[in-house]
């Protein structure tokens, strides 16, 4: 089936969809618009800052993308690969794609075939936690491009064109979605590792989503809480790519950096008791950790943010953290812009901009203190979380050795935080 315009739904509240307005195929296939309609207009809100609420077709800025907030409703690399295996559309287009990620995807708005009924392609219920080791293998068949039989067929459309770039699946525990990350043949046990990851932020003071280790035969699985459902309700988010290319300026390449969204916090952040404030401080606090812990795949759609009542401030928090694991590549670098060094893994690069997070020298200096006292025992919290000795070694010679290890060593908070003083020469000097 051939799609070259759809409708556009904003799902907040699944009982009483709302037309939002259609969506278009434009540039040769490769982008698609959004004309936002008379009841959108009328009683709406912006879904993002780049399609504000005006009666014009809103045409995506970047080629190959959605226009604004709705490139966020598409699915990623994986969410790609499970439609092209079952769905098998004629046409590769990115219209298909956003109309055959189905109902569950990230975020609050919908894709439907009509602009009165919301009429979106649908799965069937959620696969549940004790189907956590038939889905396992039918993400391997996948992966080996095996077929697969009518019931796991149907297993996998529930919930299995969920976005992001490795395999995973939606799943439903204690009548809540969480979404299910399986192993990808990596040389550690990744889903253990992001487990104790995520946990050991929390313990760094990081708002993370929830998750919880799942046991499966011969390896791991990690169920991760969504954190833009909430009860029956769906949560408006975007991810820090959309919201940073948002505020570019048409024609030029956008800047991602944690700086960058820091301001944008700081522009856009929820006012109420200063919650933007803690938003710029706590993400200066996770740039952090991800340094220490060497997870260098920190990229903009790593990072999201929810939408706070949208119909009313349409401000902006920041979504508990998710994908926080050690990349074990030791590049020194990472995907995200640090501070004046640019992407440089380094404290003193995290330092080099602290301003810009709404903290001075001496709160940055303590607050990296505070994230590296509880670094140092990562390999105790590893361990008491199940992951095995010989993966905590190979970790440990990216995190303990070489350039991270010396300089979470040799951080002196004192040191660090106490302002630089220039003497005047004396005029009586030779």
């Amino acid at each position: 089936m051939r799609h070259d315009q759809l409708f556009l739904w904003f799902v907040g509240d699944p009982i009483r969809p709302r037309p939002v307005g259609p969506l278009r195929l434009v540039d040769g296939g490769k982008g698609v618009s959004l004309q936002y309609g008379p009841e959108w207009l009328a009683h709406g809100f912006p879904l993002s800052e780049d399609i504000p609420l005006v009666d014009i077709e809103h045409l995506p800025r970047w080629r190959g993308l959605a226009a604004g907030a709705v490139d966020d409703a598409r699915p990623d690399r994986w969410g790609e690969r499970v439609i092209e295996y079952l769905d098998r559309p004629p046409r590769l287009s990115l219209m298909e794609y956003l109309y055959y990620a189905g109902d569950d995807r990230f975020g609050a708005l919908g894709v439907s075939t009509s602009a009165t009924e919301y009429l979106p392609r649908r799965g069937g219920p959620l696969p549940r936690l004790e189907n956590a080791q038939v889905l396992s293998e039918i993400a391997h068949k996948i992966i080996a491009k095996e077929p697969i039989t009518d019931a796991e067929r149907r297993m996998l459309a529930a919930g299995g064109s969920f976005g992001g770039a490795k395999p995973k699946a939606l799943i439903e525990i204690d009548g809540k979605q969480w979404v299910i990350k399986f192993f990808n043949n990596e040389p550690i046990d990744a889903p253990l590792i992001e487990h104790a990851s995520m946990t050991l932020a929390g313990r760094a003071g990081i708002r993370v989503a929830a998750t919880r280790a799942v046991p499966l035969s011969g390896e791991s699985a990690v169920a991760v809480l969504r954190f833009d459902r909430e009860g029956s309700q769906r949560i408006h988010c975007i991810s820090a790519g959309t919201a940073l290319r948002a505020q570019t300026i048409a024609g030029e390449e956008p800047v991602f950096g944690y700086p960058q969204l820091a301001q944008l916090l700081r522009r856009v952040g929820v006012t109420a008791q200063d919650r933007h404030l803690q938003d710029m401080r706590e993400l200066f606090r996770r740039m952090v950790f991800n340094i220490l812990i060497d997870n260098t795949d920190d990229h903009e759609k790593n990072h999201a943010l929810q939408v706070f009542e949208p119909s009313r401030y349409g401000q902006y928090r920041l979504a508990p953290a998710y994908d926080v694991l050690p990349s074990n590549s030791g590049q020194g670098c990472q995907e995200f812009i640090v501070g004046a060094q640019q992407r440089d893994s380094t404290l003193d690069n995290a330092m080099s901009q602290c301003e810009l997070f709404g903290l001075t020298p001496t709160q940055a200096a303590e607050m990296i203190g505070e994230v590296i006292r509880v670094v140092e025992r990562w390999k105790e919290h590893f361990a008491e979380h199940g992951v095995c000795a010989a993966d905590i070694e190979l970790l440990a010679a990216r995190i303990d050795e070489g350039t991270l290890g010396e300089q979470r060593r040799s951080f002196d908070p004192l040191r660090r935080a106490a302002p630089k003083r220039f003497r005047r020469p004396s005029p009586f000097a030779r």
